[in-house]
């Protein structure tokens, strides 16, 4: 016996990390299927490896940058986008610099597959971890 709950027990409740945007849905369904730490806009909440992961508050795909990232900032949650533009834009820059936002960007030339964006998160993932929370300059 491995000492695990069963699959769908609830031993306790998740504690949220990592908050993935809409312009990565794709990705985020993948790792928060795995990782009870991970929500996403529009997150029923779900049980994983006996830990429950609630209700995600951004329940809409379709909020402005400038809305969803003081919530998601203000649970402390480390942010993974593809959104590179969001420096050039005066109310989302803003937003990341007042709430003291965490974000890690996934930038490329063109656009990537589904599998393309968890190659690159996965590569650079124990990096991820192991920055997010941390006292940043």
């Amino acid at each position: 016996m491995s000492g695990k709950p069963p699959r769908n027990q609830v031993t306790g409740p998740a504690q949220v990390r990592f908050y993935f945007d809409t312009d990565v849905l794709g990705l985020a369904h993948v790792v928060a299927g795995l990782r009870a730490d991970a929500t996403c806009p529009g997150d029923p909440g779900a049980t994983i490896g006996g830990r429950r992961r609630p209700k995600c508050p951004i329940t809409d795909t379709n909020v402005l940058d400038s809305d969803w990232i003081p919530k998601v900032a203000a649970n402390g949650w480390t942010i993974s986008t593809r959104d590179a533009r969001i420096e050039r834009r005066p109310a989302e820059r803003q937003a990341v610099v007042n709430y003291d936002a965490e974000m890690f960007v996934i930038t490329s030339r063109g656009n990537l597959s589904k599998w393309d964006q968890l190659e690159v998160l996965m590569s650079r993932w124990r990096q991820i971890d192991e920055q997010a929370g941390r006292p940043r300059p």
